[in-house]
């Protein structure tokens, strides 16, 4: 069977309603409205190196940050994969320009996956009071922001007390460098294929599992050699490793801006102000620095 991302999707689910209307009564949460000269050291955070995977490609490296939180069955499996080097030499074997990159299959044809079994659909998840949501804009009874670096669409919390659970519905959308899980028509047919966005996809919400962003390396993911397939000879991950796994030597030092600081804080406030009613999440870059090991 072959395991593919369609190109074109409806939104079938009704939570996900209008983000046009979304757009239009948009308004950030309170934040300073000036921007700082530069962030300060307070304003970075070091991932936790056991979600981040080093992805080397023929056109360069990719930093990407798995996310637990929001899919954490896709993420674990990821991870395993990349620890077992299921991922080294694989191809980019359907890449569309302004779309996404697509890949992890053995045989790069787009109709194989691994041993593991398949995964659940983990296209929404349920936020509860405890979720670190960084939220940075609320309109239409719903609220966005971020979790980590990986951008969320949820639920006002306010529902939260008409739940059994006491939580709300939540999913994360499809940005720049966000990655997901590629699956057949089923929607519990994910299983080693993913893809990386090239650009933000919004259609994509709920249909597909989002297991993390890319953190750096994104002029990467947009150089990668397009076709639908792509004729040989194919850009490939060359190696994929765990940051936490790599050699003190040769671990690359990763910080990246925290959402929850008060730079970030600032630069939502100049962008929504200047994007008005257009201002979305997949405006927001989340700037990194990816430096060599100190020796």
């Amino acid at each position: 069977m072959i395991v593919r991302l369609a190109p074109a999707l409806c939104a079938s689910l009704v939570f996900a309603s209008s983000i046009a209307l979304a757009k239009s009564r948009a308004s950030a949460v309170a934040a300073p409205t000036a921007v700082a000269v530069a962030p300060t050291e307070s304003d970075w955070r070091m991932p936790d190196p056991q979600n981040v995977l080093v992805i080397d490609t023929s056109k360069g490296r990719i930093i990407f940050e798995l996310n637990p939180e929001v899919a954490p069955k896709s993420a674990v499996q990821v991870r395993d994969l990349a620890r077992a080097g299921f991922y080294d030499g694989r191809g980019f074997f359907r890449v569309i320009d302004g779309f996404m990159d697509q890949t992890g299959d053995p045989t790069d044809t787009g109709t194989g996956g691994s041993n593991k079994p398949n995964l659940p659909a983990e296209f929404t998840f349920r936020r509860g009071a405890d979720t670190p949501l960084i939220v940075v804009q609320k309109a239409g009874g719903l609220e966005m922001g971020f979790i980590g670096a990986l951008p969320v669409i949820s639920q006002t919390m306010d529902l939260g007390v008409l739940t059994a659970d006491q939580k709300v519905r939540a999913y994360a959308t499809f940005c720049s460098g966000v990655g997901g899980m590629a699956r057949a028509t089923e929607p519990d047919s994910g299983n080693s294929q993913f893809y990386l966005m090239r650009g933000p996809t919004p259609k994509l919400d709920q249909q597909y599992s989002p297991f993390g962003r890319a953190i750096a390396g994104l002029d990467v993911i947009r150089a990668i050699k397009v076709g639908e397939p792509v004729v040989a000879p194919m850009d490939t991950m060359l190696k994929v490793r765990v940051l936490a796994d790599i050699p003190a030597a040769e671990r690359p030092v990763v910080r990246v801006i925290d959402t929850r600081g008060a730079w970030f804080a600032a630069s939502v406030a100049r962008i929504a102000a200047e994007k008005v009613i257009d201002f979305s999440l997949c405006d927001l870059e989340i700037p990194s620095q990816v430096s060599n090991p100190v020796k």
